[in-house]
């Protein structure tokens, strides 16, 4: 499973550089950014990302208040990582909770020996790979990796297979959302996508292709625009070339 974070920092050069040294480590994934601690505790709240990175070098009081009232709004914090040009904001950091804390400009080192650190110690939970399919007394049990996406059909769900059959379930699409490993993705109010099928992403159709013998291409809604941004960031990545 991947590690999400959101990074609030209103200095942009620094924001680049940390994100060009987190795009080394294939589990972390950008969830949002922001320029303040307004926009944070927004962009906290609207991805619930596993790590947050702020920058305290710019009214770093706003930052330590804005953790604080994360605890009116979630049961589990995010992990908290800050840095400055110097030492002053530690103490205060400590006193908060935050994981860690760096000295800018950005080390690529400490920056690693953090990462190694917060997996140790946090690690992620690997998912299961089938998932139950229960009717009554009739259990059934789907191996994850031959799914290549769920169709919502009012209140049951289609589960389409890489071998051309196609399952159903008489629950909503969303009670299915968590279950699923991270590779599946919610890309529309009646999709949801196995994104290691994804062989194409069309911006200007709004559609995904599916590598299986019928291509078959999946629908995407403005409202997942940003789900769908990170995973063609994702795909980018682990493609051996990419052209603009």
């Amino acid at each position: 499973m991947d590690y999400t974070y959101a990074i609030i920092d209103s200095d942009a050069s620094s924001k680049l550089q940390l994100q060009v040294y987190l795009e080394e480590f294939d589990d972390f994934v950008c969830a949002g950014f922001a320029q303040n601690s307004v926009e944070g505790l927004n962009t906290i709240l609207k991805f619930s990302p596993d790590v947050v990175l702020v920058n305290l070098n710019t009214d770093s009081m706003s930052y330590f208040q804005m953790v604080t009232e994360l605890s009116q709004y979630m049961n589990s914090l995010p992990l908290i990582i800050g840095y400055s040009t110097s030492t002053k904001y530690a103490y205060n950091a400590i006193k908060s909770g935050f994981f860690d804390y760096w000295i800018l400009p950005h080390n690529e080192f400490d920056i690693r020996k953090t990462i190694f650190k917060l997996r140790k110690q946090h690690p992620k939970e690997n998912f299961p790979s089938t998932i139950c399919l229960k009717s009554y007394n009739d259990y059934r049990y789907l191996d994850t990796k031959e799914i290549l996406y769920l169709k919502s059909d009012n209140n049951s769900t289609d589960f389409f297979l890489a071998n051309g059959n196609v399952v159903s379930a008489f629950k909503t699409l969303k009670s299915f959302e968590e279950q699923l490993p991270e590779n599946f993705i919610r890309i529309h109010q009646s999709y949801i996508l196995n994104s290691r099928y994804v062989s194409r992403i069309n911006y200007g159709k709004s559609l995904c292709t599916l590598r299986n013998p019928k291509e078959q291409e999946i629908p995407f809604s403005k409202k997942y625009k940003q789900r769908i941004d990170q995973l063609k960031e994702k795909l980018s990545k682990k493609a051996v070339g990419a052209s603009n």
